[in-house]
C-alpha cells in the first residue's frame, strides 16, 4: 500500500509523513529497544555482549511490517509481533542475547516511547520552519514598518494601519507557536513503567546488582539520555498529558498560522490584491481557467488549521482513562497522533513557503485607501469636529455626509468644507485631516516593539 497523500493537501509533499510513517515508527521502536538494552548493560542488569547484539540485530530490513501490523489483529498492539522478530533476528546474531531482548519491558512502553520519539523529530522540524517564518516576518514588518493600508474590521474599511504592524501580528502569532512548539519538544518523556506502572519486572532482573533500588531509578534516565528525551517522576502510562500537550502545540501552531493564511486570502482577493503569492509555471494553476493564479500556500495552510483541532480532541479526551493502563483509550491516541503531527508539520512547511513567496504591493494598498473616497479616517475627523460642534452633532454630520459620498460618488473632504461653512464656526484644515497616511495611530512604535520583542526572543531560542 502507498499512501503519498494525495488528498491531503494539508502535509503532501512537504516531507512530513516521512517523519511519522510506519518506516519511521520502527525506527524509533528498534531505537527505544537498543537504548534500554544498552542502559540495561551500563547498570550490569543483562551482559554487555547482549547490547551489542540487539543493536547488531536492531535493522528495519530484519522486521516486517506487514506481520506487524497483522499481530495487531491479535494483541490489539503492535509491539508483541514487533518484539517477536526481533529476537528471532538477535537469536541470528548472537543465541545467547535473545533472551535479553525486551527485558522487563512491556508494550505501552516501547511504544510511547517510539511515539515520543516522532514527536520530538517532528517537533524539531516545526521549529525550524517556525524560525524561518518569524525571520521573514520580522523583515516584511521592518520594511514595511510605515506603508499605510486599510484596517479592516467585520470585513469593511475601518481605520488605516500599516503593512507593518499586520506583519509584526503574524510575527507575534509565529513567537506565541514557537515558544509552546519548544515547550512541549523540552518536556516529552520516555516511558519506563513495566506492566502496571510499578517497574517490578526492571526490579525483579535487576536483583542481582549491587544495589537494585538504585539500578532501577536510574534506568528510565539512562534510557531517556540516550535517546534525545527527559526523564519522567513516576511512569505516565495513565498520565496522558505528554501527547496532549504536544497536540495542544499543534493546535496553537495550526491556529497561529491559519490566522496568517486567512488574512493572506482575503488580502489577495482579485478586488483587493494587496499582497500575491510569488508567480511560478504551474502554481496555483486551474485545470479550467487559464487566467488564474490562486493563493495555494496560504490554502494548505487554512486546510491544516481546520483539519486539526478537530483529530486533537481524540488526545484530550484519552486523557479519562481507567486503571493503571487503558483499554481503548491508550489505543485511540496513535493515529491521531501521527496525523496531527503531520497536519502541524505541513502548515509549518507550507506557512514558511507563504512567506517566502509573499509580495507586497505598496500601490493597491495606496489605492485601496482611497475607495471610500476618505470615510476611512472619519473617526479621526469626529475626535477633531467633537470640541467644536459637540460629539454628537459631529457624529451625525459626519454620518450624514458619508452616506451622501457613498450615494453620490462625492468626496467626504469636499462635503465636509461646504458644510463647515456655517457661520461661527472655525474651519479646520480639512484636506490635511483626510490623508490615511497621516492617521495610523502608532502603528510604527507598536511593529519597533514587535522587533524588539523578536530579537530579544531570538537570542532565547538560539
Amino acid at each position: 500500500m502507498t499512501d503519498y497523500g494525495i488528498v491531503a493537501p494539508a502535509w503532501a509533499a512537504t516531507g512530513a509523513a516521512d517523519l511519522v510513517d510506519d518506516d519511521a515508527l520502527l525506527s524509533a521502536m528498534l531505537a527505544t529497544e537498543v537504548a534500554l538494552a544498552e542502559a540495561q548493560a551500563e547498570l550490569g542488569v543483562i551482559p554487555a555482549g547482549a547490547a551489542v547484539a540487539i543493536r547488531a540485530a536492531a535493522a528495519p530490513a530484519h522486521i516486517d511490517l506487514a506481520k506487524v501490523a497483522a499481530g495487531v489483529r491479535d494483541t490489539a498492539n503492535p509491539v508483541v509481533a514487533f518484539v517477536e522478530q526481533l529476537t528471532a533476528a538477535v537469536r541470528a546474531v548472537d543465541p545467547s542475547a535473545c533472551e535479553y531482548v525486551h527485558r522487563g519491558s512491556t508494550s505501552q512502553d516501547i511504544l510511547d516511547t517510539a511515539l515520543a520519539l516522532l514527536c520530538g523529530a517532528t517537533l524539531d522540524r516545526i521549529t525550524e520552519d517556525l524560525r524561518a517564518t518569524a525571520e521573514l516576518l520580522a523583515e516584511h514588518a521592518e520594511l514595511h514598518r510605515d506603508t499605510p493600508m486599510a484596517g479592516r474590521t467585520l470585513t469593511q474599511h475601518a481605520v488605516p494601519m500599516t503593512f507593518g504592524l499586520k506583519a509584526a501580528t503574524w510575527l507575534h502569532l509565529v513567537l506565541d507557536a514557537l515558544q509552546r512548539v519548544r515547550t512541549a519538544r523540552a518536556s516529552l518523556p520516555v516511558s519506563m513503567g513495566g506492566a502496571a506502572g510499578t517497574l517490578a519486572a526492571y526490579h525483579q532482573y535487576a536483583l542481582d546488582t549491587e544495589n537494585a533500588d538504585d539500578a532501577t531509578l536510574r534506568l528510565p534516565g539512562l534510557v531517556a539520555e540516550r535517546l534525545g528525551l527527559t526523564e519522567p517522576v513516576i511512569p505516565w502510562h495513565g498520565i496522558r498529558t505528554p501527547f496532549a500537550d504536544v497536540a495542544a502545540s499543534l493546535m496553537i501552531t495550526t491556529g497561529a498560522l491559519g490566522k496568517l493564511a486567512a488574512d493572506v486570502l482575503v488580502l489577495s482577493r482579485t478586488e483587493i490584491g494587496e499582497v500575491t503569492e510569488e508567480p511560478a509555471p504551474g502554481r496555483g494553476a486551474s485545470s479550467a481557467m487559464p487566467q488564474k493564479h490562486n493563493p495555494v500556500f496560504a490554502t494548505l495552510v487554512a486546510t491544516a488549521a481546520r483539519q486539526l483541532p478537530p483529530i486533537a480532541v481524540v488526545l484530550f479526551s484519552s486523557m479519562m482513562v481507567e486503571d493503571e493502563r487503558s483499554s481503548g483509550g491508550w489505543h485511540a491516541e496513535w493515529q491521531p497522533l501521527r496525523e496531527c503531527l503531520r497536519i502541524g508539520a505541513g502548515a509549518a512547511a507550507n506557512a514558511r513557503r507563504l512567506v517566502e513567496t509573499l509580495q507586497v504591493s505598496p500601490e493597491k494598498m495606496a489605492a485601496n485607501l482611497q475607495l471610500t473616497r476618505g470615510a476611512i479616517v472619519s473617526e479621526r475627523v469626529n475626535a477633531v469636529l467633537a470640541p467644536l460642534l459637540g460629539k454628537g452633532t459631529a457624529k451625525r454630520l459626519l454620518a450624514e455626509i458619508t452616506a451622501e459620498a457613498e450615494r453620490d460618488g462625492t468626496d467626504v473632504a469636499e462635503l465636509l468644507e461646504i458644510a463647515l461653512k456655517a457661520p461661527g464656526v472655525t474651519c479646520p484644515d480639512v484636506p490635511g485631516l483626510f490623508d490615511p497616511s497621516g492617521y495610523t495611530g502608532i502603528s510604527g512604535p507598536l511593529v519597533d516593539r514587535a522587533l524588539q520583542h523578536y530579537t530579544s526572543t531570538k537570542v532565547k531560542l538560539t
